[in-house]
Formats: C-alpha cells, structure tokens, sequence
C-alpha cells in the first residue's frame, strides 16, 4: 500500500469523524496520546513520488506558456505574479477558474496558469477538471480522462485511484523547460446527466480538504456558470474565482452576469482571452523584444 494511499484514506476518516461528532453529543474527553509528526517537505515529496505517472503529451499549440520566450509566455507570468500579489492580501490556495459562456477559454487559462506554476516554481500543483459536462484538460494534457473526479464522487473510485501526473521522460525535463514534473492532474473522468447533483454534494470539500496539506497550489476548470449551476456548487470549496472573458466577443452584459453569478465568492478579476490587438500603453513585450530583435538582425 503507497504512503499516499494511507494518508489519503486517514484524511477520509478524519473527515468522517469530524462530521459525525457535529451531530453527536460530547459524553466523556477522551486524553490522546500525542503523536510525533514527521516533517510537512518529506510528507508532501513522498505522497507525490506515489502518484501514477502515465504518458502525457502537451503541445506548445495548448500550452504557450512551455515556450522558452514569447507574449504568451509573459502574459502567464504577469498573471502568476498577480495571482501570488493576491496571496498576500488573503490566505488564498484554491482557485475556481470559470467563464460567462462555452468558448471563452476558461480551460485553456486553466490549464496554462497552472503549468505555469509547476514549472516555474518548487511547489507541487494540482489541476481538476471540474467541467463533468464538456471536459478539455485531458485532450490538452494528453492525458487519460478516467478514472476521475465524476467517479471519486459517485463514490466508484478512491481518491487516490484519480491523481496522476506526467511520467514521459523528455530532454526539456533535464534542463528544466516545458516540466511538467510538478504538475499533478485530477481529470473529469465519465461524463454523464447527474453532474449537478455529483458536485453538489459534500465530497467535493472533503477532496480539496483532503488534497489540499500536499499542494500549494489548486487550480479547478469549471463549467461556465451562466450555461449549468455546477460552477456555483464549485465555488463554495474554492478560496476564490478567476473569471475569463473572450476579447471583441464577451458582451459586457454577460461579464456582469457571470461576475453577479459568483456575489457569494471571493473574486480575483477578470482574465481578457483571445485578445488580437494588445493596447500599446508604455513599454511592453514587443517594444523590448522586438527592438531587441531588430538590433540583432543588423548586426
């Protein structure tokens, strides 16, 4: 039995008693013996060296932010600075990433913010596929799809069947570019009818809650809200929301809508995707870069 398995089914009777105490009254306190408690960095690498590694294949295509230089690239970096400047103002490690309607690129956000953190940093991320209607992240990833999160909450599969992560040897994971190493993925598993009532119940908590003492960050894809509940009922285990909007095709009433949506959750703003002319306002990546660039071709 892996470390991992054994501290995830212990998380899950923790949990279980916790909820069972809240509707039991207190006869006797009971004096627990006090247990010595090995360090969290050796806990957290060795639950993730236990995680199933399959096969992934990425494309720079889906994931700008693998290239070694590039807009995209900085784009994704400014975003990830934003989102640790947030960190600061409020505890934050779990973020809903969702959109007004289909089609504005919340996945691909998704997705790449949270490679962007795996690669450029030490800490160990996960990404869910919370999307149980339309799921895109394992074709992205090219990765598996089942089992996975529809199924841990159907109660047909143990957590610890559903984590995976990216076991393909590379030349870029030697010198550190394109790593997916970091990155632990939670697909969305079979999709079918009853994703509103699968995410509706208490179990999704009880995964984040239980997942969330071995990652710093958690990053989960979710349906668009204005289309299904089920971002909604995914919000409330999320410490916050990140909102995505589709440059020249989000009308600006749906943006309100989707933001009004979420009047209950912490929200981080809002993400412009897809944006074809980037306004010029001071010095940017194409004034640097591209003088750079210039220079260098008349030498």
């Amino acid at each position: 039995m892996s470390r991992l398995y054994e501290a995830l089914q212990l998380a899950d009777q923790d949990q279980n008693k916790a909820q069972a105490s809240e509707d039991e009254p207190l006869i006797h306190p009971a004096v627990l013996p006090v247990l010595e408690e090995p360090p969290a960095a050796s806990v957290r690498e060795a639950a993730f060296d236990d995680i199933v590694a399959h096969s992934w294949s990425p494309s720079l295509a889906s994931f700008p932010t693998l290239a070694d230089r590039g807009a995209g690239v900085e784009q994704f970096r400014s975003l990830r600075s934003r989102i640790y400047q947030a960190r600061y103002e409020a505890p934050l490690k779990t973020i809903l990433v969702s959109s007004g309607m289909p089609s504005e690129g919340k996945s691909f956000i998704a997705a790449n913010l949270a490679m962007n953190l795996a690669r450029n940093t030490v800490n160990n991320i996960l990404l869910i596929d919370g999307d149980l209607r339309r799921p895109t992240l394992h074709g992205l990833l090219g990765a598996p799809n089942t089992p996975g999160l529809s199924e841990y909450l159907a109660g047909t599969a143990e957590l610890s069947e559903i984590l995976q992560r990216d076991g393909a040897p590379r030349s870029a994971e030697a010198s550190g570019k394109g790593s997916a190493s970091r990155l632990t993925f939670i697909p969305s598993g079979k999709c079918g009818d009853n994703s509103s009532e699968l995410v509706a119940n208490h179990r999704v908590k009880q995964l984040i809650s239980t997942l969330s003492p071995h990652f710093d960050w958690i990053i989960i894809d979710s349906p668009p809200v204005l289309a299904v509940t089920d971002a909604v009922e995914l919000s409330r285990a999320a410490d916050a929301v990140l909102l995505i909007a589709r440059g020249a095709r989000t009308p600006f009433d749906v943006a309100q809508r989707t933001q009004a949506a979420f009047s209950n959750s912490r929200i981080l703003g809002f993400v412009l995707n897809d944006v074809k002319e980037v306004p010029r306002r001071g010095y940017n990546y194409y004034d640097y870069y591209g003088a750079a660039e210039a220079t260098a071709k008349a030498k």
